[in-house]
């Protein structure tokens, strides 16, 4: 499923760096330290691909 508002992309994105080991884990903030610990792999993937065109700042 993909992300509804570029806010929760750009979460699954930093949530997915930090599964892989690109990122630490200490660097996270907010929802993407959430997302990071509660969803798989794929689940990220499938999160944050996609385009932002047409999507909301924000989810409302």
């Amino acid at each position: 499923m993909p992300a509804k508002s570029k806010a929760q992309q750009k979460a699954a994105g930093a949530a997915l760096s930090a599964k892989r080991g690109d990122t630490p884990k200490s660097k996270l903030k907010g929802a993407s330290k959430q997302m990071v610990d509660s969803m798989s792999e794929k689940q990220l993937e499938d999160f944050a691909k996609g385009s932002t065109k047409g999507k909301p700042e924000h989810a409302g």
